[in-house]
């Protein structure tokens, strides 16, 4: 009969040193993915108050041209300081529109900043006075400029732009438009 050697050697398995190189592997990929989950709420957040911009620079755009449709303004008011008319020059800050209604006039009322409701208080219900909200003063203001159009008579440029210095990141979101004397 014979006999059955077995081999005397030494067992498989993983070392001290590959399983920390695996670590060390797997220590970086869930890092990355960290790092990239972090970047994406930031860019998230960022998204909000772009959108937060956007609205709030659309909003100063539609008043004038109401001011214009319903005579408040007349076509010589609807202009900067600077060129005569009632919209003050640079940058304001984003205040309650005051008594004409108009963003960016030398009525606003600062003492009522703008606000943005971003959630109902404990009782749960939108538009009661327990409505979570945050100001945006003063790190976002908004400049409404006018240009008159060389070309064509009764016809200006309007740029509504509102800018924003928030957590250390900078943005602003312009909105364009023409703007007749004729509604």
């Amino acid at each position: 009969m014979k006999r059955i050697r077995r081999k005397q050697g030494r067992k498989t398995g993983f070392t001290l040193l590959e399983c920390m190189v695996a670590m060390a592997i797997l220590s970086f990929g869930i890092l990355s993915l960290v790092s990239v989950f972090s970047q994406g709420l930031t860019n998230s957040f960022q998204s909000q108050i772009q959108f937060i911009a956007q609205q709030k620079a659309r909003e100063a755009m539609e008043t004038i041209f109401t001011a214009r449709d319903t005579k408040v303004l007349s076509w010589a008011q609807i202009a900067n300081v600077s060129q005569g008319g009632v919209f003050m020059d640079g940058a304001r800050p984003l205040c309650d529109p005051g008594p004409d209604g108009l963003y960016g006039t030398a009525d606003d009322n600062c003492n009522n900043p703008d606000t943005v409701v971003t959630g109902p208080g404990p009782d749960r219900i939108f538009g009661t006075a327990d409505d979570q909200s945050f100001t945006l003063n003063p790190w976002m203001t908004r400049t409404i400029t006018f240009t008159p159009d060389s070309a064509v008579v009764n016809l200006n440029h309007i740029t509504v732009t509102v800018s924003w210095i928030y957590q250390g990141k900078n943005g602003s979101v312009s909105v364009t438009s023409y703007i007749s004397n004729y509604s």
